[in-house]
């Protein structure tokens, strides 16, 4: 199913209520898709890489890093060669830090707020699901989004991560809902590859961590600039 859409100048939706949406399942990532997290996940990797005495990274670079785990972030981003146990000193030192610092700069994307609300009106289940560790991606969940987001998950020993699907089934489990109705949100080439490994269409966004030019040569089912061209696929509109 490929049905790549650019809907420019959509207008705002979220007075339009629609009970009978395409998708009623929303299933998001987090980082780049949500939330703006990169100016701390930056911080935290240089943060990390200093201590070591590291060379430290650009935020170019940490963007490139994102999204695979921050295991595999952090092995990006130490010096080639770097040893398996070093490596692991310098992921140690990175989750201590970002656990401190991971609500510094962060915050959600324009239109977000009013795309879950509205979301919540229509009365969809939503769900998260990331590679950023479980304990972050509950307390950012809680922190900025309460009770519109239905369920949280992120990377933890009960399942496997994207783009193995198992966190997406996690989270449908947790919702108590089928996969005929649900979409999977992301801005990434990870989050394209776990939409189509759990079976659901996958909407791709552009504003968060990678470019445009990148998402549509994967040829995601719809590819949005907006928050409002979101909700016009959810709804079939």
């Amino acid at each position: 199913m490929t049905n790549l859409t650019n809907m420019t100048n959509m207008v705002n939706l979220t007075n339009t209520a629609n009970s009978e949406n395409r998708f009623r399942t929303i299933i998001f990532d987090l980082d780049g898709t949500l939330l703006d997290t990169l100016d701390d996940l930056w911080a935290s990797t240089n943060y990390a890489l200093e201590q070591c005495g590291y060379p430290t990274r650009t935020r170019e670079e940490v963007r490139r890093f994102v999204g695979n785990g921050v295991k595999n972030l952090i092995l990006r981003a130490v010096p080639e060669g770097t040893s398996e146990d070093a490596s692991d000193a310098c992921l140690t030192i990175f989750r201590e830090h970002y656990k401190e610092h991971l609500n510094d700069h962060t915050g959600p994307y324009a239109g977000i707020m009013e795309l879950l609300q509205t979301l919540r009106a229509d009365g969809c289940r939503i769900g998260v699901v990331s590679n950023k560790f479980d304990a972050a991606v509950k307390l950012l969940c809680a922190e900025y989004f309460g009770e519109l987001i239905d369920a949280a998950i992120g990377e933890s020993p009960a399942a496997a991560k994207k783009p193995a699907p198992d966190t997406v089934f996690l989270a449908l489990k947790e919702l108590n809902a089928s996969a005929d109705t649900a979409v999977y949100i992301g801005d990434s080439e990870v989050d394209i590859q776990t939409a189509a490994n759990a079976s659901l269409p996958c909407i791709s966004v552009t504003w968060g961590f990678r470019s445009r030019e990148l998402l549509a040569k994967l040829k995601p089912d719809y590819l949005c600039d907006t928050a409002s061209e979101v909700l016009a696929v959810i709804r079939g509109l």
